[in-house]
Order: C-alpha cells, then sequence, then structure tokens
C-alpha cells in the first residue's frame, strides 16, 4: 500500500512530487528546502537546515513515523563551508539516532536563496 504526503509547496504541484511517500513500514522524504509558509527563507544556513527538519519531521509524523525512525539522511550544501554549523543541528536533532548519513556539496539549487535541503528515508520500528 502506498500513501502520498504532502506538505502544500508550490513545487510539489509544478514538479509532480510528493513530499514524502509510505509504502509499508518504510517513509522516504523528498529533498527538502528551508521554505517558510510565506515563502521566506532565513539567509542563515543552520536556521535553514532547522527548517528543512521541521519540515520532514512533519512530514513524517503525517505518514505514521517520527524522527527516531530515520535510518538514512542526505545533507545537501551548496558550500562546505556551512558543513559545521548544518552538521550541529542535524547532529542535534539525530545525535541520539544516528542514522547513515552524507554531506553533499551541489553547484546549486532551483532557488539561489536556498543553502541547504535534505532528505531522509525511515524504516517505522512500530509497523
Amino acid at each position: 500500500m502506498r500513501r502520498n504526503v504532502s506538505s502544500g509547496s508550490t513545487y510539489e504541484r509544478e514538479i509532480g512530487f510528493s513530499r514524502a511517500v509510505r509504502v509499508g513500514d518504510r517513509v522516504f522524504v523528498s529533498a527538502t528546502a528551508a521554505i517558510s509558509p510565506g515563502g521566506e527563507v532565513d539567509p542563515d544556513a543552520a536556521r535553514q537546515a532547522e527548517r528543512c527538519l521541521a519540515i520532514v519531521g512533519a512530514a513524517l509524523r503525517e505518514a505514521g513515523a517520527a524522527l527516531e525512525d530515520v535510518v538514512r539522511t542526505r545533507v545537501f550544501l551548496v558550500d562546505a563551508a556551512d558543513g559545521p554549523a548544518v552538521g550541529e543541528v542535524h547532529g542535534r536533532v539525530f545525535g541520539a539516532v544516528r542514522p547513515a548519513s552524507g554531506f553533499i556539496v551541489v553547484s546549486g539549487f532551483l532557488d539561489p536563496r536556498w543553502k541547504v535541503e535534505i532528505e531522509a528515508d525511515a524504516i517505522m520500528s512500530s509497523a
């Protein structure tokens, strides 16, 4: 059984994707940027990471999972210099969970204000 989760982002409609997809006990959360409900983006990379993970957490909850169920994250950065600040946020959120993870430097995102995007895969322990 497949369940799609939407966050309401205009990109979901325009590009044709779901914020998250649950199949059985697995949840896959798409690359998530730090867009506020009003469309603003904080210029600080650490605050962007916090916002990304808040959106990821909400998508997981809607799918029936939790941040504690995350087994893998992928963190995409435009500037490697933001790695320590974003890593500190990631560690604060996932320090006890310790998912497999990668920090990948990319040339850019669809919106030049974005400094970080984060993906997550979860396996629900209660399923």
